[in-house]
């Protein structure tokens, strides 16, 4: 196990100045994306260098364990990043590497029973483990039958994945006095862990901690998936689960609890809620700017084709249509905050790394 010191840096007593040295560990299917999109913005908005994924790479080496060399020119710029965001498989002493000494880390879990679901229709051609069996709610009956250790770096997503993303072994006995270690080595690593149940109010605990404003906050929701190609799970699959993914269940109900703890701490829930309020204000506002359908659409109803998100597996990634009669500027603030994962980070890249040939996504 790992040592860190990440203590609280806050008083909320104190003016306090923007953060801009910010590690954020993307998990997988916990509204990371929507996050990702956050930073990006508020990297270019700022101006900041980003540590990227090196030549044609999408992630920082997952599902390998993260080393500097996944990092694009880590070997000129050093430890000279503000933002380290992309998807990698935690290594605190080799982040470290890359990361300022007063870098905020945070990151964010899901419950573990609605982010499975998830997994399954989004890894469905990924993991071996999802691909043999019929539906969600067979693999879950009988988990041993489709899911095999020798297949553990394809099957990362069909056992425990947000406990693999930390760093950890997804296959681990479920014991207490280990799973309270790790907790607790989280928990020195982090600043702070969200919660993707609560998004919104993670969005105002993240500005106040990081000493944000509201806008830099605003999210419309990105690499959501069509509403019917969500599986129902049945109320036996959902113990399931609880016992099949038991770590990241353990640690799901831990940080549950030490999100409102800190929610008390700097706000109360009576800030909370007004806040929480002036968040969907302003989005609805920003959504009635920029968007010509008031919500997300399918991926056969995008019109602007740069704007298609990545599609994984059985799952139908929405995106969104912007309005036609934006001046200049609008445009383009509207087009970052719909602008999906993968576009973004290679615009980044490119814009940061100019001499370098560029990313090969692929598609659109």
């Amino acid at each position: 196990l790992q040592k860190s010191s990440a203590k609280l840096l806050i008083d909320p007593h104190l003016p306090c100045r923007a953060k801009t040295n910010i590690m954020f560990l993307k998990t997988h299917k916990t509204a990371s994306s929507t996050i990702l999109n956050i930073l990006f913005r508020f990297t270019e908005k700022n101006n900041l260098t980003i540590a990227l994924p090196a030549n044609q790479l999408a992630h920082l080496g997952y599902p390998e364990t993260f080393t500097t060399r996944f990092v694009e020119e880590f070997q000129t710029i050093g430890q000279n990043y503000n933002i380290m965001c992309n998807h990698l498989r935690f290594n605190l002493l080799e982040v470290q590497k890359v990361m300022a000494e007063n870098t905020f880390y945070f990151s964010i879990v899901r419950n573990p029973v609605s982010q499975l679901e998830s997994s399954y229709v989004y890894y469905k051609d990924a993991a071996p483990a999802f691909r043999t069996s019929k539906n969600v709610n067979e693999y879950l009956a009988s988990p041993m039958s489709y899911y095999h250790k020798v297949n553990y770096k394809q099957n990362i997503y069909a056992k425990n994945n947000m406990w693999f993303d930390f760093g950890y072994d997804n296959n681990a006995e479920d014991d207490e006095s280990y799973i309270q270690a790790v907790l607790q080595e989280i928990e020195q690593n982090f600043h702070l862990i969200l919660i993707a149940d609560y998004f919104d109010e993670s969005m105002i605990l993240l500005k106040h901690m990081l000493c944000w404003d509201l806008d830099d906050v605003i999210y419309f929701k990105l690499n959501s998936r069509k509403e019917d190609t969500v599986q129902t799970l049945t109320p036996e699959s959902k113990e399931r689960v609880k016992v099949w993914c038991s770590l990241d269940w353990k640690l799901y109900l831990h940080f549950n609890q030490t999100f409102w703890k800190r929610i008390q701490e700097v706000m109360g829930l009576e800030e909370l809620e007004k806040e929480v309020n002036s968040l969907r204000a302003r989005q609805k506002e920003l959504m009635q700017t920029c968007l010509s359908d008031q919500r997300p659409v399918e991926k056969t109803h995008i019109k602007d084709k740069a704007l298609m998100p990545y599609q994984s597996g059985a799952a139908s990634i929405l995106s969104y249509n912007l309005n036609q009669d934006l001046d200049n500027k609008s445009l383009r603030s509207c087009q970052k905050i719909v602008m999906p994962e993968l576009q973004y980070m290679s615009y980044l890249y490119a814009l940061q790394h100019p001499h370098k040939k560029r990313k090969q996504l692929g598609f659109p």
